[in-house]
């Protein structure tokens, strides 16, 4: 398996996503494990700004030559931006998972719930 970074600030779902506290938001993306796994992404659908999530719930898909794969809200809350970039320019979630490639960004419903997701140690457990 490939040594992927899993930066120590996120924190991580089981389904391979990232969550990144942004002032009173929370930022989201797939991890670099994830994009790797899913290869050259060519489509993401997101879900659209004022939509109320639920964690665990499907949001949108991420779309790569090989395969469809869900996009899960890892907290609940409501959408607040969207990552307009990527409507041009899916391959950012390739090149940058981190950074350019982000998803969308949630107010959380309940902030308290971003410590009941995984650190980067834990979600790396996970994959080995």
């Amino acid at each position: 398996m490939a040594d992927f970074e899993y930066p120590e600030q996120l924190r991580y779902t089981s389904e391979h996503e990232w969550v990144q506290p942004v002032g009173d938001r929370l930022r989201i993306g797939i991890t670099a494990y994830a994009q790797d796994a899913l290869g050259d992404i060519v489509f993401v659908s997101l879900p659209d700004e004022g939509a109320a999530v639920t964690a665990g719930s499907s949001v949108g898909e991420v779309e790569s030559t090989k395969s469809v794969s869900d996009l899960y809200a890892p907290i609940s809350g409501t959408v607040v931006a969207r990552n307009e970039a990527l409507d041009a320019t899916p391959e950012l979630v390739n090149t940058d998972p981190y950074g350019d490639g982000w998803m969308f960004e949630v107010e959380p419903a309940d902030p308290a719930a971003l410590d009941a997701l995984l650190t980067s140690e834990q979600y790396r457990g996970q994959l080995s």
